[in-house]
């Protein structure tokens, strides 16, 4: 930790927030796949860690300054929608909402960085970790309907744990069968290419295990222009990470399916019914990767 870091981690914040959450996680996940072409190049600069995952385009950082901002934008009537990550903050001409994401930038570099401080190297995903609590801090602060989301009347009906109406995160996938076949065939694919990379060298660790996340946060530009492509850098990177754990394609994959469906059961645990975002990859993130900690 330090203070010329944390400075930076504010300008990352406002950067996100300026730009909208995903939209800016969408250049987190193309700096990654530079980085682990910077790996495979031989570069000496850790380009993952200070960039994608630092305070430029750090999901603790910058995402969560654009979640935090919206939420701000919300409550105060400069935006319409406190759920909206994909709006960029510059939009609502509110400084002030700027402001708040450059605060959530600093409390993610905090909390990223006592998390590392205290907890055993791969115990969880601390970014993840923080993403999650930042954005919980997020709904506690500036929404109105608690940490799990307050249920209207329609939904009462439906039952919490089922999505319709307003009340969905990522239609495209939510249906039980379309969400096994799609988490199954990604995770395959990127659990074979991270067992592959790593048989040839042990140091490409961080590219065999980063490589599926990078391409499915930069494949979520496409979501931002309303194509309805899948979620899925909760599934790419535990199944990595499990693959190159385990040494097992097959494993790997099967994780991968399983944070697809945590994912799913985040999302209708605190996203739908609430009023601000509370990622539901992210959550997945963090859970499964103790669950590999735990088994390997």
């Amino acid at each position: 930790m330090n203070f010329m870091t944390l400075l930076a981690s504010f300008g990352g914040g406002v950067f996100g927030a300026a730009l909208g959450g995903l939209p800016i996680f969408v250049f987190t996940g193309l700096a990654v796949l530079l980085g682990a072409a910077a790996i495979l190049g031989g570069s000496s600069f850790d380009f993952i860690s200070n960039v994608a995952f630092g305070p430029v385009f750090g999901p603790h950082v910058a995402f969560c300054g654009g979640v935090a901002a919206v939420a701000y934008a919300a409550k105060r009537g400069t935006h319409g929608e406190g759920k909206d990550i994909v709006s960029g903050g510059a939009g609502f001409r509110d400084p002030a909402a700027l402001l708040v994401g450059g605060l959530f930038g600093i409390l993610g570099y905090l909390l990223v960085s006592v998390f590392n401080s205290i907890f055993p190297t791969g115990l969880t995903d601390n970014v993840a970790l923080t993403v999650f609590l930042s954005n919980s801090i997020v709904r506690l602060v500036f929404g109105k309907t608690g940490l799990l989301g307050t249920l209207s009347e329609e939904a009462r009906n439906r039952g919490r744990f089922t999505p319709g109406g307003n009340d969905v995160w990522a239609p495209q996938q939510q249906d039980f069968g379309q969400l096994f076949v799609i988490s199954l065939g990604i995770s395959l694919v990127i659990s074979w290419f991270a067992v592959t990379v790593l048989n040839v060298d042990q140091t490409y660790l961080p590219v065999a295990n980063l490589t599926g996340f990078g391409i499915s946060a930069a494949s979520l530009a496409f979501l931002c222009f309303g194509i309805n492509v899948p979620v899925t850098h909760h599934m790419t990177l535990i199944a990595a990470i499990a693959a190159t754990a385990s040494g097992n394609v097959v494993i790997g994959a099967v994780m991968g399916v399983i944070s697809a469906f945590v994912g799913e059961l985040a999302s209708r645990t605190f996203y739908i019914h609430g009023d601000t975002h509370i990622d539901p990859p992210a959550t997945a993130i963090f859970i499964m990767t103790f669950m590999v900690y735990v088994l390997f």
